[in-house]
């Protein structure tokens, strides 16, 4: 006599989960790959994949809906918007869907490699006063100091108090760091040159030598509220976006 359970889920067998159908299609899941790399305008997006703004435009929108990718206007041009691939939310979505094939698929999410080669790797923002202080700072705890990692400014101000409290709340002193310019590291070679303001992406030239060049669209936490204690939840929220897409990176780069 056959066994009950098998033959119900051979002749009643699940759907695949929402989340493989909406990436199995080809624009979608190049749309991902490239958004994996850098946060992108629609422009970029459309030259890159060689499909009409409206039908790239149509994909992204069903990409927001699912929550995998996600949108800001940008700082430098207020018409133009950055898209971002959450790539944490495509690791829970893909994982929850492997564990409906066969729970041994599950996987835990990216984590910093127990040893990371040495590299080197350049932070840029327009300030050098809040986000590239942090994401230097956190780079460099993640790797234990390994991994080469400055940051500098196209106009640079003072380091911003709230950079300071906010790494001290996670055991990291930036107490002693300042601002730098970056025609300081225009001889210097990296392995990853990461912008993470739109105007400084526009202004940052080209550099010699093999190097992944990425961006990220962040917004200034500086900006937000009239005072310090009223920015400093901002720096809360921008230092773990920070933390997250270093951990790609490292991922992307080292593994």
């Amino acid at each position: 006599m056959p066994h009950t359970t098998a033959s119900k889920r051979t002749e009643r067998p699940e759907p695949p989960p929402a989340v493989l159908r909406l990436v199995a299609h080809p624009v979608r899941w190049q749309l991902l790959g490239e958004l994996a790399d850098s946060d992108r305008p629609v422009r970029e997006l459309t030259d890159l994949l060689g499909h009409p703004q409206s039908l790239v435009s149509y994909h992204l929108r069903e990409l927001r809906k699912a929550g995998l990718v996600t949108s800001r206007r940008s700082s430098a041009d207020g018409r133009d918007s950055y898209y971002a691939v959450d790539l944490g939310r495509c690791g829970e979505l893909l994982r929850a869907a492997g564990t409906t094939l066969h729970p041994g698929l599950s996987a835990a999410p990216v984590d910093t490699p127990s040893v990371v080669p040495d590299g080197a790797v350049l932070f840029l923002c327009t300030g050098n006063g809040s986000r590239s202080q942090i994401a230097e700072a956190l780079l460099r705890d993640l790797t234990d100091g390994t991994v080469e990692v400055v940051s500098a400014g196209s106009h640079p101000k003072p380091v911003h108090p709230n950079a300071v409290r906010v790494l001290a709340e996670r055991g990291i002193d930036i107490s002693g760091a300042r601002s730098k310019h970056l025609d300081e590291f225009a001889d210097r070679r990296f392995d990853a040159v990461v912008t993470l303001c739109d105007r400084v992406r526009e202004v940052c030239p080209d550099r010699d030598g093999p190097h992944r060049r990425v961006h990220w669209s962040i917004a200034d936490p500086s900006l937000v509220g009239e005072s310090p204690e009223d920015s400093y939840p901002a720096f809360e929220q921008t230092t773990e976006e920070l933390e997250r897409r270093i951990r790609f990176l490292i991922a992307a780069i080292w593994n």
